[in-house]
């Protein structure tokens, strides 16, 4: 098979979908009125509730929603073959992701940009409000570790890529101020769009200097810079560093991923793997378990993803200035982020499976599974690097993203250039999630401790600000430095896909409110009923099989307390929520509509 064929199905696909779907989810189910005021316009403060222009909060969504998960999950999930992966990511996307991402925004919207665990509160009660509190801290806290584990892979012993990531973060802050001076957003973008290119072109230059040196850093010095850079990024402004950055680094993604897709169609790559592999039952090198329930568990973003419910109900809902934008910003980006892994996908299947094994397994692993390198050797030397054994999904996504334009003649001689700006935009698509996880864990923090420790509530004090950053980035912070891929992947997908689940929950609990037809629900039952059995039946795998069996090299007692204490919550808030639509389904729904719209009136 071809890889167009897979590239313009899916672009078919998911076109009709926004078309259809999306405006049937704005129009008939959430009902979006742009007459109301949004919280950014009623709360306006100049620090988080700031209303936006659609598309730099578009930009800003997107980027931070399309972080690792995206680019890595599809590549580890290529393991079981072309077919499982490509099917979730469609299926995943439409039925689950848009919808998810959707009301998501709309119930944090609707409760003033609250977070997940108070519109919980709100929308089901205080034990499912307090039992989605602790779970959205434990979860957010894993997916930062999860997140920033990929960076690592990426960054480590990488000079030229780590000068590239970190000019980033001084480019954006020009830009943000810039724009807040002026409000000129076009020639803002273009000099920082300009400026970040330039950092790639000089890269080079550096290697093998003291300024090179000094930037050639071991994963546990890149696992301490980390937190502490994201403490920082948490505390500034949104307009000084996390939006600028959201936006500038957009176009970069978008642009790659639409260059990839016009490569694709030059090239045309012959697919590699087989629809399936001899890992679909598991004893896989990259991913141990089966196929189901792992496949939507190693893909989240890009099929549905628990964090985007963290951005959907932090930062961005305190960004939207009109009801309408909801459709573009959470239905459409989540398509996009879907094209985006799918792309992923191809750069990986695009690989000989003997490449790619190589790469996303430790050699004394690949030695056992049988295989022959075929262009590894090769490709190495192009982009100057050792490839073997760099586990994460980055690399194998540069590499296949290279190995893909390195077939069109002009790209065969700047192979290295394009393979640290491939590593430069997917370091940047994670940094953005890190900056806005890390503010969205100050926000929960706030939230929840708040209850307990009245001062830090104010989310306008400094010090309580200073306080929950820090405590969000120690934490986290320590899961990173102590852990590696193997342990915290399968953790954070299992955490993630539960946080998707609590979402679509408490969505299905506000469209049950406020919709004109009850069955209206299903848009979010079905895909709450599917994923939520998923989890558990990962989780439970994952315990028995990994965390609690010593003769795993995965054996980790802390990972299997914390998979038990996720999986008690999920269940709590599932039963706490029935007894709720219950209760609410014996209300006529003519009455029951009315009753909602009084609460937020």
């Amino acid at each position: 098979m071809n890889a167009i064929t897979i590239v313009v199905a899916s672009i078919c696909i998911l076109l009709i979908v926004y078309r259809l779907y999306g405006t049937f989810m704005a129009a008939k189910v959430l009902k979006l009125d742009d007459s109301k005021p949004t919280p950014a316009q009623k709360l306006e403060d100049g620090q988080d509730y700031v209303p936006t222009n659609k598309w730099v909060v578009f930009g800003h969504h997107f980027a931070a929603i399309a972080a690792a998960g995206p680019l890595v999950g599809p590549i580890l999930a290529a393991q079981f073959g072309y077919l499982p992966g490509l099917i979730w990511l469609l299926v995943g996307a439409v039925i689950g992701g848009a919808v998810h991402d959707m009301v998501v925004l709309f119930a944090s919207m609707r409760r003033d940009g609250k977070s997940l665990s108070e519109v919980a509160k709100e929308e089901l009660g205080p034990v499912a409000g307090f039992c989605t509190g602790l779970a959205m801290l434990f979860i957010i806290t894993i997916t930062m570790a999860g997140l920033s584990m990929v960076v690592l892979g990426a960054l480590e012993r990488n000079p030229w890529g780590t000068f590239a990531v970190g000019i980033t973060i001084p480019i954006a802050m020009a830009v943000g101020l810039y724009h807040k001076k002026t409000g000129n957003l076009k020639l803002a973008t273009t000099v920082g769009f300009i400026a970040i290119m330039l950092a790639i072109v000089l890269g080079p230059n550096i290697q093998g200097t003291w300024f090179g040196d000094l930037l050639t850093l071991e994963k546990s010095t890149l696992a301490l810079i980390l937190p502490i850079y994201a403490f920082f990024a948490a505390a500034l402004p949104v307009w000084l560093l996390l939006a600028p950055r959201d936006y500038l680094s957009t176009f970069m993604k978008i642009g790659v991923f639409a260059a990839l897709i016009v490569g694709v169609f030059i090239v045309n790559p012959e697919v590699q793997f087989p629809a399936f592999t001899e890992f679909i039952n598991g004893g896989g090198p990259v991913v141990a378990g089966p196929v189901w329930p792992f496949i939507s568990i190693t893909i989240a973003c890009g099929a549905i993803s628990g964090f985007h419910a963290f951005v959907g109900s932090g930062t961005t809902p305190k960004m939207v200035s009109r009801w309408s934008d909801i459709k573009g910003v959470a239905f459409g980006a989540m398509l996009v982020e879907c094209l985006v892994a799918i792309m992923a996908l191809i750069a990986a299947i695009s690989l000989q499976p003997g490449d790619y094994f190589a790469i996303n397994s430790s050699p004394e692993k690949f030695a056992t599974l049988g295989m022959e390198t075929v262009h590894l050797d090769e490709l190495s030397k192009e982009v100057g690097m050792d490839l073997e054994g760099r586990t994460g999904g980055a690399v194998t996504l540069a590499v296949g993203m290279t190995y893909i334009f390195t077939a069109v003649p002009f790209f065969a001689k700047l192979a290295s250039y394009f393979y640290q700006f491939v590593i430069l935009f997917e370091a940047v698509f994670i940094l953005t999630a890190i900056d806005s996880g890390t503010r969205v864990a100050r926000y929960l923090i706030q939230d929840f401790l708040g209850d307990f420790i009245k001062p830090l509530k104010r989310t306008d004090s400094l010090g309580a600000n200073i306080f929950a950053s820090a405590l969000a980035c120690f934490v986290w912070g320590y899961l990173l430095f102590s852990g590696d891929i193997s342990s915290v992947w399968a953790l954070f997908g299992v955490s993630n896909q539960l946080m998707a689940s609590i979402g679509l929950i408490v969505g299905a609990t506000v469209v049950l409110k406020i919709a004109e037809k009850r069955w209206y629900m299903l848009t979010c039952l079905i895909p709450l009923a599917y994923l939520f059995v998923t989890v558990m039946v990962a989780g439970y795998w994952m315990m028995k099989n990994v965390y609690f069996n010593a003769a795993n090299p995965g054996f980790n007692v802390l990972n299997g307390i914390l998979s038990i204490v996720m999986l008690v919550l999920g269940i709590v808030i599932m039963v706490a929520s029935i007894t709720k639509w219950v209760k609410l389904w014996k209300i006529p729904q003519s009455v029951l509509v009315e009753q909602s719209r009084k609460e937020v009136a």
